[in-house]
């Protein structure tokens, strides 16, 4: 049997990241992938002749500068351009929502709406900046263990209350309030033009089964706050070559640190001896030995799936139950003969580089969100749309587009209805939506891909189709993600540890579980010498 330092289950950005580092440690690792092309839901497929298709994830802006420097990923290819704008198309087919890169220009742009709220802009940039710098160091910490009295992890505790407690107190008050509030309700204690209150807080639910204005959201806004791109923070970028140009980049960089990757290489169980962990088994029957194997899977697959029945306490079974998935969103791909042309800004523009959200109000979210409250996809839905191919023409054939849609609500949970029989229908919801604002959209497309979360589920493995291995809210976050006992990567089975997104510090194109897992393992390894070199 071939034996390995480490075994990684699953080849998206999460688990290449941490075959990165303890490649990069000098361990013999393994990457073992079920499909056909790595990077999960961070993958680039050409699934109509020509055109490639950041098929689920589609933009970045989570993933750790850290990461990006020690796995030296621009020698491996990794390229991202910054997004310059934000725009929100409104129904009356005139107006628009348009921030940009040019502060000059978006605050001409806000003043139509509320000169207040154009002024008031760049001071909440300011101090959601200066919150992410205060939340920055925590994606970086393995989560507290809140039970123990070990002297470092009361450190740990002791120095979050210290930066709380030294804290700016109108800052300090912020952070409650971003921790408890609604997106909306957060963002109405700043700005007063609706339509640009509904523009933002939409970062507040992605991902998550809940409206607009639920309590919580406004976290959730401030999870989607804190990347950076070349230490710029709240920047979002676009992947060169799609997200799977980020996803490829790091397997290069873990090849070249001596990492072996296995497509079609799905794992089917665990290797046991009592409690401890020996290797993997393939799908194929291959068994391969290892001293520690690392699931980027979720909670439920890597527990329920990957580990044998019967050898694991039935209370963190139980446990798990409780542990919230709900599959809220879906995608739409389209593949266009032209470039799509909004009624309100037609023709090229700056609009079209970057990020375009379908939210014109937010009455019409938490319709939206009403829809999927009672198990039905949203009717009019919030989309978020890019156009790649406007600054990656590569993306497909030479004056033709790729619009990637990201919609929300699509519940994973239909009352009375299957989603093999209501996918082209949810498509046609999103298309016809769309078309409100782009007149010619349906003219031009020459192929669609549709994805509910019970396609999801079964290509990519990801429970209930949850694109964050489990939702972002607050009672799953840090200490308590994915349970409260086994939050700090490790497991019950001795060797068995967890670097996917539903740990800390969650979902995204982030890298960070990735990081802290195999940082983990490397300490636990530590006096070892690899066993397998």
């Amino acid at each position: 049997m071939k034996t390995y330092d480490a075994i990684i289950v699953g080849g998206g950005h999460n688990g290449l990241v941490a075959a990165g580092y303890l490649a990069r440690a000098g361990l013999k690792v393994l990457v073992c992938e079920k499909r056909y092309v790595l990077g999960g839901c961070s993958a680039t497929e050409e699934i109509y002749p020509g055109f490639k298709f950041s098929v689920c994830s589609y933009v970045v802006s989570l993933l750790r500068p850290e990461i990006i420097r020690d796995l030296e990923l621009p020698r491996h290819g990794l390229e991202i351009l910054p997004l310059p704008s934000t725009f929100c198309p409104q129904p009356d087919g005139k107006r628009s929502i348009l921030r940009t890169d040019d502060s000059m220009e978006s605050y001409r742009n806000v003043a139509q709406f509320s000169r207040r709220d154009a002024e008031v802009l760049p001071r909440f940039a300011r101090q959601m900046t200066r919150i992410c710098r205060f939340v920055k160091p925590i994606l970086s910490m393995v989560p507290p263990d809140m039970d123990s009295w070990n002297p470092n992890e009361l450190l740990k505790l002791l120095e979050l209350g210290r930066g709380f407690r030294t804290m700016d107190p109108e800052l300090r008050y912020d952070v409650i309030k971003l921790f408890t509030m609604s997106a909306v309700d957060y963002l109405e204690d700043w700005f007063e033009s609706p339509e640009l209150i509904a523009s933002m807080s939409v970062s507040g639910i992605i991902g998550t089964f809940l409206g607009v204005r639920s309590p919580g959201t406004a976290y959730v806004l401030l999870h989607h706050y804190m990347g950076e791109i070349d230490g710029v923070f709240r920047a979002w970028g676009l992947p060169v070559g799609g997200t799977g140009g980020i996803s490829l980049s790091i397997a290069r960089a873990a090849q070249a640190f001596g990492a072996e990757i296995r497509t079609e290489a799905g794992v089917k169980q665990l290797l046991l001896k009592g409690d401890q962990v020996r290797g993997v088994v393939l799908e194929n029957g291959e068994e391969i030995g290892a001293r520690a194997v690392l699931s980027s899977a979720d909670p439920f697959v890597t527990f329920k799936k990957l580990v044998p029945e019967g050898q694991l306490d039935p209370r963190l079974l139980d446990s798990l139950k409780h542990y919230k998935f709900r599959g809220s969103s879906g995608k739409v791909n389209m593949a266009v003969d032209r470039l799509p042309e909004f009624t309100c800004l037609p023709g090229m523009g700056k609009h079209l580089k970057g990020d375009i959200s379908i939210a014109p109000s937010v009455d019409y979210l938490e319709r939206a969100y009403d829809d999927a409250k009672y198990g039905n996809f949203s009717r009019r839905p919030f989309i978020n749309v890019v156009v790649p191919t406007v600054s990656d023409p590569s993306m497909a054939p030479p004056g033709k587009h790729v619009i990637s849609c990201f919609v929300q609500y699509a519940p994973y949970q239909l009352k009375d209805k299957s989603w093999d029989d209501e996918r082209e229908s949810f498509g046609d919801a999103v298309v016809d939506t769309l078309a409100e604002y782009i007149p010619g959209l349906k003219k031009s497309i020459l192929f669609r891909q549709v994805l509910t979360p019970l396609d999801m589920e079964r290509e990519f493995g990801i429970t209930e189709g949850n694109i964050f291995h489990g939702e972002l809210s607050l009672e799953q976050m840090f200490f308590l993600r994915p349970i409260a006992a086994w939050a700090r990567y490790r497991t019950p089975l001795q060797g068995l540890y967890q670097c996917g997104s539903g740990v800390h510090p969650g979902g995204g194109i982030m890298g960070a579980p990735g990081q802290i897992g195999a940082r983990e393992v490397l300490k636990d390894l530590k006096q070892k010498r690899p066993a397998h070199r």
